[in-house]
This record gives C-alpha cells, structure tokens and sequence, in this order.
C-alpha cells in the first residue's frame, strides 16, 4: 500500500499549483470514504531551487507573458523537439535544484505526483541511478503533450485528451502507461448548483447574460482594454472580471463599474482573488479570455461556451485550437471587434447553446478522484 505521497508542482503560473491541490483534495476526500489514511504532502519545488533560477520561472515569465508573449512562444516551440536536448537539459535543471534532490532522497516517498514537467524529469534520474526506488506518475496539464514533459523513468501518464495519448504512443510510450484522464481539477467544480441561486449570491442580476472574464491567478493581461471593448455590445450582459491578486486591478475597475448606470447595457462586477470560482462560473454563460490548461478544464466542467482572447503563443494557442475543434467556442483576435463577436454569439441562442452542450461533453469534472482511485490501485 502507497503511504507516503509527494505531490510535486511549480508555481510557474497558478496551473500546476491548482492541479496538484485538486489531487491533494481527492487524496483526503477518499480517504474519508474509505478510512485508509496516508500522508499526503504537496510541495512548490521552486521553494527548492536557487534564487535566480526560481526569478526566471516565476516572475520573469509573467512579464514576459505580459510584455513579450512572442518569447515563451518561440521557446515553447523550439523546445517542442522530442528526446532532444535531454542531457543538456538535466545538467542545468541539477544544477539549480539541489535542495529537491536532496529532500527527494532524505524523505523517500511511495509515490511521486508530478504536475510540471520540471519535477518529472528529476524523479526520473534520480530513479534511474537507482537513488530513488518511488514509483512516479505525470499529469500533463495542457491538451498537448509538450516534449519537456517526456522522460525515461516512470509508472503512468495522466493526459487530458485522447490525441495526447495517440501522440504519447506515437512516441514510445506503452499504451498501457497512459490514461486518458482529464486534467485535475478541483472535486467541488463537479458539484451541480443553481445557476440562479449562484448569481443572487454573488450580487449579479438573475436577467443578463453574464459574462466571465478570467485574467489568471495572477491577474496578468490587459483587463482594461477587454472591459473597454465589451462596453459597446448590443446586448443586455454583465462582465464578471477575475482580478487574481492584482488588488490595483480590482480598485481600478471598481471605480469604473461605479460610473455604469444601473440600466446600462453592460454592467461590470469586479472580484480579486477567490475561492468560488466554481459558483461565479456556474453563474456566467461565456468564459472570456485566455485558455490555460486548468481555468479551461474548469469552464468546460461547468458547460461554459468560450471567446477566445489573445492566448499566448505555444501551449495556450494549442488548447484554444484544441477548443475550436470540440465546437466549445469562438476566437476574438481583435480587441474592436470583441463586441460584434460576443453580439452574434450571445443573439444566437441555438449556436451558444449548442457549445455549451460541447463544453459540458468535453469537460471532466471527475478526472482529480478518478485519477486518485488509479494512483491507489499502484499501490494494490
């Protein structure tokens, strides 16, 4: 039986954090179930590494995120290059994560989670000098499987679709060793509640379509300009905006949603960081914004139709094509012409509901206690 759990992710944006909590969550919720009780620890390696390399993960991506999206762009897919690159890869990320190596050898768990790929690729060589003997699975976090996620040495591969798992195998991969999972995401964004009784709680009129406008954690990209360029619809709607931890961002659109007149065709709804992102997403009909693995897995659990903004180049333009396919949304390239699109969809009542039956269809909001009840059969 697996006792001891290492839960390993890097908070290089809020996604691999999230997924890592949503397995944490269903490791306690089925240990409720069953009584079997483990020790479950969830770890941010960045915490492990030095204080450069951890600068370069974090904050540096964000800027360039917000200043340069082109950049992490084209390393994405200079980097997309399948077993290439591997030594050089792994002298560097040994050289800034030794204080991970040497927790990994001194705690010794049963099982290692890993929700980013930095992590992965560590496990793997320390099981392969055999300073290691923990069993390791990898939960993709995107649609696409990005070559920095392949390693040697490992038990099982948790991918979000099923083109994932033919592109895992295409590689090498057994086909057992891959399960088509979804991407982990919070158990309570499974949960059915009231769409109307969501929005008396959270203050939003029960007659407007309510529109989610998601920034990330966070609170990264041009706000601003989106609420500016929603301003002109036709249709009656309220924008419910996501600020993350960007407190300016919240205080800034708070006074701007003041100056609304209460019939106004708009209206706005500032919200900073939550913890209800499921109720205002049960709320809200269309998800605004840029498609990261998790904030998209958890729209789709909630049967929301996509407009598709800006996504950065590399991973999120593979998910927003990846959603465009399923039929779950539209693609706004142009921040003037963000109101004509939302006005056709949002007039359109079989089309919108219609994505939001795809959404429904693709989303798995069961994939964090699912993937739990496999990693425990591991451990049989």
């Amino acid at each position: 039986m697996i006792k001891k759990v290492l839960l390993l992710s890097a908070s290089a944006g809020a996604g691999h954090v999230r997924a890592a909590q949503a397995i944490e969550k269903a490791f306690a919720e089925i240990g409720e179930e069953t009584g079997e009780q483990r020790e479950v620890q969830h770890l941010d390696i960045l915490n492990y590494t030095n204080k450069l390399f951890r600068h370069l993960y974090s904050k540096a991506y964000i800027d360039l995120v917000n200043k340069m999206p082109e950049v992490p762009g084209w390393f994405y897919d200079k980097l997309d290059k399948p077993w290439k690159n591997e030594r050089r890869r792994l002298a560097l990320d040994k050289l800034n994560t030794r204080p991970l190596v040497k927790l990994l050898r001194q705690y010794q768990p049963d099982l290692t989670v890993c929700t980013h790929f930095l992590p992965a690729e560590i496990v793997s060589w320390l099981k392969a000098k055999e300073r290691l003997s923990s069993r390791q699975v990898i939960i993709v976090t995107d649609f696409d499987v990005h070559a920095m996620w392949l390693v040697h040495h490992y038990e099982q591969y948790f991918v979000a679709i099923e083109e994932a798992r033919v592109y895992l195998e295409a590689l090498g991969i057994p086909p057992q060793k891959i399960t088509v999972s979804g991407i982990p995401i919070d158990p309570v964004f499974g949960r059915v509640k009231d769409k109307q009784e969501m929005r008396a709680k959270h203050g939003l009129a029960p007659d407007r379509t309510t529109i989610l406008l998601s920034a990330g954690g966070f609170g990264v990209g041009s706000v601003d300009a989106l609420i500016a360029a929603m301003l002109p619809l036709q249709h009656r709607a309220q924008v419910v905006a996501i600020c993350g931890r960007n407190e300016e961002l919240k205080q800034r659109l708070s006074r701007q949603a003041a100056r609304l007149e209460p019939e106004a065709t708009v209206l706005v709804n500032p919200f900073g960081y939550t913890n209800e992102m499921d109720e205002l997403m049960t709320a809200s009909d269309i998800v605004l914004g840029k498609p990261g693995g998790l904030t998209t897995c958890e729209a789709l659990a909630k049967g929301l139709a996509f407009a598709i903004v800006n996504p950065i180049p590399g991973q999120e333009e593979r998910n927003s094509d990846h959603l465009l396919e399923a039929g779950v949304g539209i693609r706004c390239n142009n921040l003037p012409t963000i109101a004509y699109k939302l006005d056709q969809l949002i007039g359109d009542s079989d089309r919108l509901s219609g994505m939001q039956a795809n959404a429904q269809r693709m989303g798995r909001p069961n994939a964090a206690k699912e993937i739990v009840q496999q990693l425990i059969q591991l451990g049989a």
